[in-house]
């Protein structure tokens, strides 16, 4: 890792030898990280968030003893790229990817340069290519990841929408955590006896054409952590919203702005376990390939009565009694 001595470290040395003489002073070890997020939105802005918390409870402090170096792709792929190749050219001491095409672009950028790479928001390392059967890192990369409680999500839209019998999903057809979580919906939706009903985007401007047709077929839709599909929830839910179909989010994020509820994540959480296993590589304590890749435990539910109350449903008291937070309003997306 890099080492630099800093202004206020030679003041206090030169204070302390002029004071007495045979001290020896240690510069503090100085690091320089780069974050790469792919897309601008609540939940990954949180993990960003709790990234750096993490960080700093292990006593890597951005102004400090950290320089930070943050770029957004705005889910731009070609931006993805030039941010990881700007990176790694950099000779950071380490990257941090924030979802899946940040991950993969900046581990392929880092790998020959030797730069370690934590990820965070991956919601199948194995499907992104990140780890190998195993679940071992493919290198010097490990992080956490996203992987959704789909059961739990299903068990509460059932219970909540006791007559509904298909759910509607829009994913972008490149993400790979998407093919993965539409694969479980799959396997799990006729436990709960729902029908899976999915439509494939390419781009953020398919996504008020793709929800037209698919709004046409189904009972509600559920998000998934699609980086694509949740930038753009904003114009999904107004256009559900017109048709009196409710949408169930995958975190806390998607419920403040208009979603009516999730057995979902805390993003900032995620974030702040992310940091900590940056914090063990800089330090030297243990290699990033020596780092199997973490998961949240236990998800939690979130409700927005305002969003009910709009859309004539009642929450079920089960529900409602277990929720970690019930919002009243509707916030303002982005």
């Amino acid at each position: 890792m890099k080492k630099t001595t800093t202004a206020k470290v030679v003041g206090a040395a030169l204070l302390t030898m002029a004071l007495a003489g045979t001290t020896t002073v240690y510069a503090e070890e100085q690091y320089t990280i780069g974050i790469e997020q792919f897309a601008e939105h609540g939940s990954l802005d949180n993990c960003r968030e709790g990234f750096l918390a993490g960080l700093e409870e292990e006593g890597i402090v951005e102004g400090e003893n950290l320089t930070v170096e943050y770029k957004n792709a705005a889910a731009d792929m070609s931006m993805v790229g030039q941010i990881s190749s700007s990176f790694a050219s950099s000779n950071m001491d380490l990257i941090c990817g924030i979802a899946t095409p940040s991950a993969q672009s900046c581990y392929n950028a880092a790998m020959d340069k030797g730069i370690p790479v934590i990820y965070t928001a991956v919601t199948d390392p194995e499907a992104a290519e990140l780890v190998d059967d195993s679940g071992n890192p493919v290198g010097e990369i490990t992080g956490t990841s996203d992987k959704l409680p789909v059961a739990e999500q299903l068990e509460m839209i059932r219970t909540m929408l006791p007559d509904a019998k298909t759910i509607g999903i829009l994913y972008t057809t490149s993400e790979a955590n998407s093919e993965s979580a539409i694969k479980v919906y799959e396997s799990l939706a006729a436990d709960y006896g729902f029908e899976i009903e999915t439509t494939g985007i390419t781009a953020t401007a398919d996504i008020p054409l793709a929800a037209e047709g698919l709004l046409g077929k189904v009972d509600c839709l559920t998000n998934l952590t699609d980086n694509t599909v949740v930038s753009s929830l904003p114009t999904i839910l107004e256009m559900a919203n017109e048709k009196n179909i409710p949408v169930f989010g995958s975190e806390i994020e998607q419920v403040k702005i208009g979603c009516l509820a999730a057995e979902g994540l805390d993003y900032i959480e995620l974030g702040k376990q992310t940091g900590k296993m940056a914090a063990q590589v800089l330090k030297g304590e243990k290699k990033a390939s020596e780092i199997p890749y973490e998961t949240i435990a236990e998800s939690s539910l979130y409700i927005n009565s305002a969003v009910a109350e709009n859309l004539g449903i009642d929450i079920p008291e089960e529900l409602s009694g277990s929720a970690a937070e019930t919002f009243t309003e509707i916030a303002e997306g982005k």
